[in-house]
């Protein structure tokens, strides 16, 4: 018998109170930047927010929730980049260093969120030495890639790892920035929409060497950069553990400082070297800092015309926070707040506050857990992270919140010569241990540098510029401090059990 179309009316009915009972799932889009310091992101007022360097970041926390206390657990590319996939420490996940391999196996998150109906694709920077092949799609560079005119490693165009394609062929160069937002604009127009997306578009700006695209040539051209208070004045900084290490801005590091890289003039003065070589540096950084800044405001653009912008997670953060000229220093590896820090805001209206500020302590260990619980998937006991979920939607910190969180630096004296160490930073104090030893991490130096400890106390002292573990009014914080370190060490199982030598520095009852 066939039904008059007035019987399907309650059936329509029904599907509709069903479909409204169950919203579609939102998507989630996680960018990414390479050595992006909080410092430079206007949003968080630092020194340099006057120059206006991240105009369309701003607007995403003032629309969103920025994290004040968002660390890294290991301030270096590939290490940092595993931990977000595995949401493991290194020492769990087996990526330590630079040359360490992430197994396929290990991908995660992408194949969580994959087998849980999102269509998946992973555009930009991967530098994992693996194929991303737990994605749907992928179209990523090259190790650490080119900035102009890159190659990309693309699925479909052949087999891993000889499946490079070009850029598009153009009159002029192609910067990364532009090239790898064309590529994730591409593949929103031509995704399933019938699925929601999880889309990893990750930069490679602004890591050195720092190549802007030609049309911010002149940006910042007439402007005096501010100077951090501790390039310059940094005296009581550091101990015997550090002394003489890290390369620098300045002629501090004879074997390699910024000056080298931006052509400044040996023959200058120490100070005036100093200067010339901050503000070359600063000025190259700024730049592509603003380009990768207006490709975001290209993509937010492309999903406010396309009715996804407010369907959709946007989460913004960086690999690892960046030395700008902090005590003298550049590059990243350090456990010092510029490095250690890292930018994360998230805008999601229908569940995040606009303008939202939290200073709970999470790293990267949390982002695994937080994106799978915002995609609607279990969380495996095998991550050591925890979901920020909750944070986000209540802007408060649940009471059995982490105290402190760890970092760990393996490379000793590697490429920019910092001792290996580690520590805890906690909301008012950090303590550093430089045990100085390379141990089994892959391609550190042999040569073992003087042990040493340091401690910062943050509230009167933010920008670490005086060491105070010697000094007798912090023993009690000292004492309190190492043995939170050892629970921490504990708590997840990167204990100094295996390395005899290491212990020896420690002294009884170590562990």
């Amino acid at each position: 018998m066939k039904l008059s179309p007035c019987c399907y009316l309650p059936v329509l009915a029904l599907l509709s109170v069903t479909a409204a009972a169950q919203p579609s799932r939102p998507n989630i889009l996680w960018i990414m930047s390479d050595d992006h310091a909080a410092e430079a992101v206007g949003a968080y007022g630092s020194h340099l927010a006057k120059l206006n360097p991240t105009p369309a970041l701003d607007r995403l926390a003032a629309e969103g929730m920025r994290f004040t206390n968002a660390f890294c657990t290991n301030s270096i590319c590939t290490p940092s980049r595993a931990t977000l996939l595995t949401g493991q420490y290194s020492h769990t996940n087996g990526v330590r260093t630079l040359s360490d391999p992430l197994p396929v196996a290990k991908h995660d998150l992408p194949r969580l969120v994959k087998g849980a109906g999102y269509q998946t694709a992973m555009i930009g920077k991967w530098h994992l030495h693996n194929e991303p092949a737990e994605f749907d799609y992928y179209c990523v560079l090259p190790g650490q890639g080119r900035y102009f005119n890159p190659t990309f490693h693309k699925k479909g165009a052949g087999v891993w790892p000889k499946n490079l394609v070009n850029s598009p062929e153009s009159y002029d160069s192609l910067h990364s920035s532009d090239v790898i937002t064309n590529f994730s604009i591409e593949w929103l127009n031509q995704r399933d929409r019938s699925k929601p997306f999880f889309l990893m578009h990750h930069f490679k700006a602004p890591h050195d060497n720092f190549e802007n695209a030609e049309r911010y040539d002149f940006l910042y051209d007439t402007v005096d950069i501010p100077e951090p208070a501790s390039l310059r004045d940094s005296p009581n900084h550091g101990s015997a553990a550090t002394q003489g290490t890290g390369t620098s801005v300045g002629k501090r590091n004879t074997r390699r400082n910024m000056g080298h890289h931006m052509f400044v003039d040996p023959a200058l003065p120490e100070a005036e070297y100093l200067r010339v070589s901050y503000q070359r540096y600063m000025k190259k950084y700024l730049r592509t800092v603003r380009g990768l800044d207006d490709n975001l405001q290209r993509l937010f653009d492309h999903l406010r015309k396309t009715g996804d912008l407010d369907n959709t997670i946007i989460l913004y953060t960086s690999d690892q926070g960046f030395m700008l000229g902090q005590h003298d220093y550049i590059d990243k590896r350090w456990m010092y707040e510029p490095s250690l820090r890292m930018p994360f805001i998230v805008r999601y209206p229908a569940r995040i506050a606009a303008g939202s500020i939290t200073d709970a302590l999470v790293n990267n260990t949390d982002f695994a857990p937080t994106l799978l619980d915002l995609a609607g998937v279990a969380v495996p006991g095998s991550m050591q992270g925890r979901s920020m979920r909750s944070i986000l939607e209540t802007g408060r910190t649940p009471a059995d919140w982490r105290t402190a969180t760890y970092y760990r630096y393996w490379m000793h004296m590697t490429h920019h010569d910092n001792p290996a160490h580690y520590g805890i930073r906690t909301q008012d104090f950090k303590l550093i241990f430089f045990y100085g030893l390379p141990l089994d991490a892959t391609g550190a130096l042999k040569t073992p540098t003087k042990p040493g400890w340091e401690l910062y106390d943050l509230r009167q002292d933010p920008d670490e510029r005086r060491n105070v573990f010697a000094d007798p009014a912090y023993a009690a914080t000292v004492t309190r401090l190492q043995a939170e370190l050892r629970k921490v060490k504990q708590e997840i199982g990167d204990t100094d059990d295996r390395y005899p030598e290491l212990l020896k520095l420690l002294g009884p009852g170590a562990n």
